[in-house]
């Protein structure tokens, strides 16, 4: 049988969005490429100035 979904299972807020990323669409295409409408450059941009990298949060500079 399938579970039915309740209230307590849905988000009841929506997540703060960042002014640089508002209007973002993702989206998948059947080749499983990911399509959107902001150009990468800006994506990676926003990306490295907003996230830490995990990988390199441990190595000396």
């Amino acid at each position: 049988m399938d579970k039915k979904p309740n209230e307590s299972d849905q988000p009841k807020e929506k997540p703060e969005i960042q002014k640089e990323v508002k209007g973002l669409e993702l989206k998948i295409n059947e080749f499983g490429e990911v399509v959107s409408n902001v150009p990468t450059e800006k994506l990676n941009e926003f990306l490295d100035d907003n996230l830490e990298d995990r990988k390199l949060k441990d190595r000396e500079t």
